[in-house]
């Protein structure tokens, strides 16, 4: 038989091949699961799924704002803590 004996270097091209679709299916595969995982691709899903009411989300938006802009320094702690505990509904 005369492509019996191809030498050392014939079968690396197959086998790197195998190689190459094995590691392309499990990357695949756990892009899939992960898409499945995270639904939406949301970090905060909870806050905006269908059952929350507006009022929930535009009161969390709000503290976010109110976050981001005490982490700014636009406002101290003083008007942070008053604007949050009206936001809350805290007296």
């Amino acid at each position: 038989m005369p492509f019996r004996d191809q030498g050392p270097s014939m079968g690396w091209g197959r086998d790197f091949f195998a190689l190459l679709c094995v590691l392309i299916a499990v990357c695949i595969i756990v892009w899939v699961v992960s898409a499945l995982l995270r639904p939406g691709g949301h970090a905060h899903h909870h806050e905006h799924s269908p059952g929350a009411s507006a009022a929930s989300r535009q009161s969390s938006d709000a503290l976010r704002i109110l976050d981001e802009r005490f982490a700014r320094g636009d406002i101290d702690a003083e008007e942070y803590t008053k604007r949050r505990d009206l936001l809350r509904g805290s007296p």
